[in-house]
């Protein structure tokens, strides 16, 4: 695996030279940005392999520069949060985020999270090649899965393009239909890291994807809740 290259998106010179420092001692390319400005055009020069942003950033805010790079691409993407703002992290996942953490974060817990997420995106393309050889697309309920561009193609031809968190969750389901997935399983397949107490990353995702396809959200028929257990994907899958 090539060296991770790590982009680091927040105001305070303090907090972002902590974290280049706490990076670069793990041996991860480190580059800094302060603002949206910035960190377009580090990215239009580099190829990053992680994004680590504030929430809160002068200018365009990190939910809605999230919002743009899920737009256009699907790096790796950790959000750093108010320990409190719980609004904060909800939005985040809903956009699209992997993971976040909270301030003031466990310098540990967070290069061993940020290391889970690398190893899991960057050798998720060679995966998929090997995976891809032998199921190109999964048909359901008249949708369709496309492996190879991570997008759900909608009854009229219309291509959604789906956050990686969305696409690892549904491609999950289609892989074991009938087969009841707890949280905690999900999560792993999504994120790689193990489920804590009052973690909603498994269940916004979930709210994400029924929005795409489920006609009546609230009484799901694809993707259905097992309560007390987890998610049963119940679609037809040709």
């Amino acid at each position: 695996m090539e060296n991770p290259q790590i982009l680091i998106v927040e105001d305070e010179a303090v907090t972002r030279n902590t974290l280049k420092n706490v990076f670069e001692a793990e041996g991860y390319d480190v580059f800094e940005a302060a603002d949206g400005v910035e960190m377009h055009s580090i990215l239009a020069q580099n190829p990053i392999h992680l994004v680590i942003m504030d929430i809160n950033l002068p200018g365009k805010n990190g939910l809605m520069l999230a919002r743009e790079l899920r737009e256009n691409t699907d790096i790796a993407l950790m959000f750093l949060t108010g320990r409190d703002n719980e609004v904060d992290k909800i939005l985040g996942l809903e956009i699209g985020a992997d993971d976040y953490i909270t301030k003031p974060f466990n310098p540990r817990e967070l290069t061993i999270r940020a290391r889970n997420l690398l190893q899991r995106t960057m050798s998720e393309k060679e995966k998929s090649v090997k995976e891809n050889e032998q199921v190109d697309c999964y048909r359901f309920n008249n949708w369709v899965l496309d492996v190879n561009s991570r997008s759900l193609i909608n009854p009229e031809g219309d291509i959604i393009k789906l956050p990686r968190s969305e696409f690892r969750a549904l491609l999950h389901f289609c892989e074991n239909p009938g087969k009841i997935q707890t949280r905690d399983d999900l999560l792993k397949r999504m994120t790689g890291r193990e489920l804590k107490p009052h973690d909603r990353t498994v269940d916004v995702t979930i709210r994400r994807i029924r929005k795409h396809f489920e006609d009546h959200p609230n009484t799901p028929e694809i993707i259905v809740t097992i309560h007390g257990e987890g998610y049963r994907f119940c679609g037809e899958l040709e």
